[in-house]
């Protein structure tokens, strides 16, 4: 019997590890690569902890070689959502009455496993099957997915203990119920600790989870269920599916437990499930609810006090970095023209010195993009901005898809401030800049503010303060992450809670307990020592 109220271990950011020549953690991550390059394996959907396979069996290939076969998935189909649905349900009474301290147990274990002996293989399996170079693996997969579970753990003691007063005589109490039904958690390919994050936190805090990760992000997926297995997981609690999104949502979206979405992708789709979500609202036992992080038209304005090589440093690894795959990418750049004759000559000199391949070869900044869709997306928008009249292109431009779906750094310069590179969502390695007069900082700020519907993440870079807090006035709602002299790019968490508004999504900070409020259904408790026994109140006597 627990008699005690027992204290989460306080948290710290696990170190980055640099992979330098020599190294053990090079060594270690290099052996696994190699392992895992020179093995197929199978991977089933996991459901009520039972493997399940399909006659739907579906490729894996890197999408640096597309000759690298690393494994095959079993597609499911609309029977495997209900199984899935059954297994939740059914571990749901177990697994909410487990004490919170049990349950932060088995997180906190998968953090430490994944700092150990799970590190090179969440690093290998996320560069192979997501084309990460080892410093992007390492920061995600390992470095945020670590931060998320033991952070989490110390959130859920953190709202736990949030209680309210109590008078003379009673006693107020705060009792935070897991959902009542099942949580749904749809995740990318971008991020493989987005990718955990989705459905280890709601279970954390005592739900039960359905799966369904993007396919491209399967290989790594794979790695996150075996490292939950050793951490001791119950069967049931989160259950994984491939399944087609549709097929998924006909079943999901109307049974009438469904409790709750936790959501990463895109804007489009976010749209329609909500949509979806509340043409079936009366088919529900209670308000669902709905967490999405979604899309991004980022930014960085620079004002004409700004340091040019902070600047164009901060371009490139914003822009190029995961080959521009991340919803908090700068796509639009606004540049004062006193500073572009300098920054346009630091971008070409140093975008000439990328270098671009495999993830293995820890010198290349760059790798290829997901898949052939994204890639021929991306490669629209660059043929497209070719052609554009109020587009010049500054350097890139060229892609090859022969051997993996590789795309060069590319930068247009616009004449146009409303051109759809400044408007729409590219998710790749294309960026666009607008030059304006130095003295129409306070008129560009206001055009930030207005040309894009997403408000994710945004940067200014200035020397004055005066600019500074003009910008973070002007630009208050334009998004949900707001850096001053950075990139807009790599929230920390515990540091930086991720999360933006407008078309971004429903801004509910993963990486802080606001994000876990989400997971429980408070229950107000008032006991009372000293019950009344008579209805008259005292003003009655006069």
């Amino acid at each position: 019997m627990n008699n005690a109220f027992f204290e989460v271990p306080i948290p710290i950011n696990e170190p980055v590890k640099d992979y330098l020549n020599g190294s053990q953690e090079k060594e270690e991550l290099l052996n696994t690569l190699n392992e895992m390059k020179n093995k197929i394996i199978d991977i089933p959907m996991i459901i009520d902890g039972k493997e399940i396979t399909t006659d739907n069996k579906i490729k894996i290939t890197a999408p640096h070689d597309h000759k690298l076969h690393i494994g095959n998935f079993y597609e499911g189909d609309k029977s495997h959502v209900k199984l899935a649905i059954d297994a939740a349900l059914k571990a749901k009474k177990k697994w909410s009455a487990m004490s919170w301290q049990s349950r932060a147990s088995i997180f906190l274990k998968a953090a430490e496993l994944l700092a150990g002996p799970y590190r090179s293989k969440i690093n290998a399996s996320t560069m192979l099957g997501q084309s990460k170079n080892v410093f992007q693996a390492e920061i995600d997969a390992a470095c945020e997915f670590i931060d998320f579970l033991n952070f989490n753990a110390s959130y859920m003691e953190e709202i736990y203990k949030n209680q309210p007063e109590s008078s003379p005589g009673m006693w107020n109490r705060l009792d935070y119920r897991p959902l009542e039904g099942f949580v749904f958690a749809i995740s990318p390919f971008n991020f493989t600790s987005i990718a955990g994050n989705l459905c280890a936190s709601p279970a954390l805090m005592g739900n039960t989870v359905i799966w369904k990760p993007a396919y491209p992000q399967i290989y790594s997926a794979k790695v996150i269920m075996d490292l939950f297995k050793e951490a001791g997981l119950p069967d049931g609690v989160i259950n994984i599916i491939y399944v087609d999104g549709p097929d998924a949502g006909d079943i999901i979206f109307k049974h009438k437990d469904f409790a709750g979405l936790h959501f990463t992708g895109s804007t489009g789709v976010f749209k329609h499930l909500w949509k979806e979500i509340g043409q079936n609202i009366d088919l529900y036992n209670s308000y669902p609810r709905v967490v999405g992080e979604t899309g991004g038209k980022d930014f960085i304005v620079a004002h004409k006090s700004a340091n040019s090589k902070e600047v164009s440093t901060a371009i490139i690894r914003g822009c190029f970095e995961f080959q521009g795959q991340k919803c908090s990418a700068p796509s639009r750049i606004y540049l004062p023209k006193s500073l572009w004759p300098t920054i346009k000559k630091e971008l070409l000199d140093e975008i000439n010195t990328i270098k671009i391949g495999e993830p293995d070869d820890f010198s290349n900044f760059m790798n290829a993009v997901i898949d052939e869709r994204a890639f021929n997306k991306i490669v629209s928008y660059i043929e497209d901005g070719k052609k554009d009249k109020d587009l010049e292109l500054l350097i890139g431009g060229d892609y090859d898809s022969s051997k993996g779906y590789f795309i060069n750094p590319t930068v247009f310069v616009t004449s146009n401030p409303k051109n759809k590179l400044m408007v729409e969502e590219v998710f790749g390695p294309v960026t666009c800049i607008y030059i304006y007069d130095d003295k129409e900082f306070d008129k560009t700020l206001k055009l930030v503010d207005e040309t894009s519907p997403y408000a994710l993440t945004g940067a200014i870079f200035a020397s004055e303060q005066v600019a500074i807090d003009k910008a973070m006035n002007a630009l208050e709602y334009s998004a949900g992450n707001f850096y001053i002299n950075d990139k807009p790019t790599g929230a920390v968490v515990g540091q930086q809670p991720f999360g933006g508004g407008r078309a971004s999504g429903t801004n509910d900070k993963a990486g802080s307990y606001l994000n876990l409020l989400r997971w429980v259904s408070p229950r107000t408790i008032k006991e009372v020592y000293n019950t009344p026994k008579n209805y008259r109140y005292p003003f009655l006597k006069n």
